[in-house]
């Protein structure tokens, strides 16, 4: 969950509308039945949030978006932070509601089994499914009553009664029970990104290949037919080259034989159906098999016809050879062996054969088994041939649903990049938060909580207000008081340094995803180590301000860079004057503070740094405000200014990855290569070069950490490298890495030739156009071509047939002070 963004778009119904267009047009057109039930869903969803803003039952933009519903219910939540208005929490009764009603002799009504569980029989159930672990909690509210049975038993009457009071008006309405399980909460040292029952439906969807079916029948049918019908055309030919067939009079025995041939072949289009070539009268087969039914037929073939025969046998044998030579026995050999291997959607079946007696709900602790080929056993009961080995499509959902440590799935490539990683931490961060409840029953009811509240989706929040946190919830507060500090204080610091320096040296590069952050944010608050994270922004609704915890964190990444580092000096910050301005919002609010006064919401002082940077950075002098792009503008300066939680990780963290800084400022340029080549005729370029922009920061904050001689090593590597890749990523990338270097020499980045790589502009992007043209002469898109150019305009001549390359572009001298 993100604090002041994952905000999309403003609370606007033409967003709502579009939406609901596009899920409609998907349930009504798409091939897949399960693809048009979610778009079913959907569309229902989105017939909500406009009936519900048509009546004023919901208001989007606020953090209580369900009228007479307060903040902390779980709200349903659809793309963009728009709240349907339906709890997550409610809806029909479930099965194991249902079942303990049915159990109890109560009405199947939510307010009659709210009841129910109140009184000592209940309780007394709750509290025999807290010890045990056994439960499910999918949504925060789920956790309500086993909270109020922990309560009970522990003598906290008080509060228990508090919290049901609390409750009770919406007894009738939400959840407060969890789901029972077979099985205990996970490990907490391990994680799995799918469980067994997700691995199992995606083998389970596996459809059998059209254009592989296609080709197994033309190997194992039609090519050895073929083989036939050639062969029996060749005993009515001469020795000669080039075959010349009806050089001999068919006899009678060869008119018989065909016309077998000829009844084979129609058994075998009546049943295999999938090839259409032989059915072609202009295809070799189709030749041979025409003038074949003629010929039997007691029709002679005219001169034409004839012709095509003689040409198709002689193209045949030079392309094939003879039937029966051992070139084509083995070449029809090995094609029998490959149409004989198993599809993969049989191999598939195999693999869910394997699942089936496996928990489902949970990972797998040991893939191996589950990939191995097809043992001696199952070809005897599957008919498939032993031995047979799974294709990677069906190892992969089995590998994915592995649990392990994070660490060791990030190295599989299990966890692809850090939304992904953000989608695992909860399970990580649940485990450590409930560290500070001494109880191991209330303990666990805190893990499988804080793993349910991770999953609870942002809502589109305006004017700065702030999502929900699971300290505002009911339950939350009520045992709040039982935390205690321990020698366990220092997990959730040990925890958010590893966290950190797995993100940050798994995926170099990449911006923090918002979930990650929050997840991160936890941690940091509950080891109080004033480490002030910050999210990413939307461009399309911000309004211009920040909270103060943005200068915070400007402030700890000018302790840390301040004094002239490379990242200060290349970006052009002065720290010394960030630090102050800290010093001076800081102190104001201290003021305000001891007289009784209102936390501040904004930071003034920051937001006009940024949107003064912002302007300076183009001719057009615009603002917040202007446009999408104006905004991006200052939001990218927030970013420089804080390095986007780099710095704070680092210097509150205490993150030091163990690659070390120059290894990661070489995985990151390496990112920076890669997305630039995607600029490459790309018609829509920009998001691409903002994420360019973004692994180009995180390199300059990794070379400002190393030492002097780190730093020109890693320099002179990069100018290396950037020569072996695509002519037109180092011609576009060329002028960034020269400012660097000069930067790096005590001079600056947009001068002789260099370029100050940002993400955002309301101009056009350099690292857009042309670089044969723009990157070296400045010249726009209707500029003359005259080939590429080194910075002083000299025309470098470009490798004939292939056009200019890399090693023909002026690379930056890395000598850096």
């Amino acid at each position: 969950m993100d604090d002041d963004a994952d905000q999309q778009h403003l609370a606007d119904p033409g967003y709502a509308l579009g939406r609901l267009a596009g899920a409609l047009r998907t349930a009504l057109t798409h091939e897949d039945p399960a693809t048009r039930r979610r778009a079913e869903n959907r569309q229902r969803g989105w017939r909500s949030v406009l009936e519900g803003m048509a009546t004023g039952r919901l208001a989007i933009g606020s953090r209580t978006p369900v009228r007479d519903l307060p903040a902390w219910v779980t709200p349903e939540v659809l793309r963009g932070g728009f709240a349907t208005g339906v709890p997550g929490a409610g809806g029909p009764l479930t099965e194991d509601e249902t079942r303990t009603a049915r159990r109890a002799g109560v009405p199947l009504d939510r307010r009659a089994l709210f009841a129910y569980w109140l009184t000592e029989e209940g309780l007394t159930r709750l509290c025999e499914l807290l010890d045990s672990g056994r439960y499910e909690v999918t949504v925060p509210e789920e956790a309500a009553l086993l909270t109020v049975a922990w309560l009970a038993r522990a003598g906290e009457t008080d509060a228990a009664l508090a919290l049901v009071g609390e409750l009770a008006p919406f007894a009738g309405l939400l959840r407060f029970t969890p789901r029972p399980s077979a099985r205990p909460a996970p490990d907490a040292d391990t994680v799995h990104r799918w469980t067994v029952a997700e691995a199992g439906e995606r083998l389970a969807r596996r459809r059998t290949s059209a254009a592989v079916e296609t080709q197994r029948e033309a190997l194992a049918v039609w090519q050895p037919f073929g083989d036939e019908l050639l062969a029996h055309w060749l005993r009515t030919a001469d020795a000669g080259e080039p075959v010349h067939v009806l050089v001999r009079a068919p006899d009678d025995a060869w008119l018989e034989q065909g016309a077998g041939l000829l009844r084979r072949y129609r058994e075998l289009a009546r049943h295999h159906t999938l090839c259409s070539k032989h059915r072609k009268p202009g295809e070799n087969l189709g030749i041979l098999r025409g003038a074949l039914e003629e010929t039997v037929a007691g029709h002679r073939l005219d001169a034409r016809r004839l012709g095509l025969l003689r040409h198709a046998v002689t193209s045949m044998v030079r392309r094939r050879g003879l039937p029966g030579s051992p070139e084509l026995t083995a070449l029809r050999r090995e094609q029998a062996v490959q149409a004989a291997l198993p599809s993969h959607r049989e191999l598939a079946r195999l693999v869910l054969r394997r699942l089936a007696g496996l928990e489902q709900r949970a990972g797998v602790a040991e893939v191996a088994p589950l990939v191995a080929p097809v043992s001696e056993e199952e070809a005897r009961q599957t008919g498939l041939p032993r031995g047979a080995a799974l294709p990677a499509g069906v190892r992969r959902p089995v590998e994915t649903a592995l649990s392990a440590p994070l660490g060791t799935l990030v190295e599989r490539g299990i966890v692809p990049s850090a939304e992904v990683l953000a989608e695992l931490v909860p399970q990580l961060v649940a485990a450590t938060t409930a560290q500070v409840y001494p109880d191991p029953a209330l303990r666990s009811l805190a893990g499988a909580h804080h793993r349910a509240f991770a999953g609870r989706r942002s809502l589109l929040l305006l004017d700065l207000q702030r999502q929900v946190r699971a300290e505002e919830l009911p339950w939350v507060r009520a045992v709040a008081g039982q935390r205690v500090r321990t020698a366990t204080d220092e997990v959730p610091a040990l925890a958010l340094r590893q966290l950190g320096e797995l993100a940050v040296q798994a995926f170099p590069g990449t911006i923090l995803p918002n979930p990650l952050i929050s997840e991160l944010a936890v941690l940091a608050r509950q080891a109080e180590l004033g480490a002030p994270l910050v999210e990413e922004l939307a461009a399309d609704i911000f309004m211009g301000t920040f909270t103060p915890k943005f200068l915070a964190a400007a402030g700890t990444a000018a302790e840390l860079l301040g004094g002239g580092s490379l990242y200060e000096r290349y970006y052009a910050v002065d720290y010394r004057a960030v630090r102050n301005l800290a010093v001076l919002e800081a102190g104001e609010a201290s003021v305000r503070a001891a007289g009784g006064g209102s936390v501040a919401r904004t930071s003034p002082g920051f937001a006009k740094l940024c949107a003064e940077r912002a302007a300076a950075a183009t001719s057009r002098r615009r603002t917040a405000g202007g446009s999408v792009a104006a905004n991006g503008m200052v939001i990218e300066q927030a970013q420089i200014l804080t390095t986007h939680n780099l710095a704070t990780l680092v210097h509150r963290a205490g993150v030091t990855p163990a690659a070390g800084w120059p290894e990661l400022a070489r995985r990151c340029f390496v990112t920076v290569c890669r997305l630039t080549g995607r600029v490459h005729a790309n018609p829509r370029p920009l998001r691409t070069i903002k994420d360019v922009a973004y692994a180009w920061r995180q390199l300059v904050f990794h070379l400002s950490l190393c030492t002097p001689g780190e730093r020109a090593r890693t320099l002179a590597w990069l100018s290396e490298e950037l020569t072996r890749h695509p002519g037109h990523v180092a011609r576009r990338l060329a002028p960034a890495l020269t400012g660097l270097c000069q930067v790096a020499d005590g001079g600056r980045a947009d001068e002789a030739g260099g370029r100050l790589l940002l993400g955002w502009t309301t101009e056009g992007h350099w690292l857009r156009g042309d670089p044969a043209v723009s990157a070296w002469t400045g010249q726009g898109r209707q500029g003359k071509r005259t080939g590429p150019r080194t910075p002083e305009g000299e025309a470098r001549p470009g490798r004939r047939g292939c056009g200019p390359v890399a090693e023909s572009v002026a690379l930056p001298s890395a000598n850096p002070r």
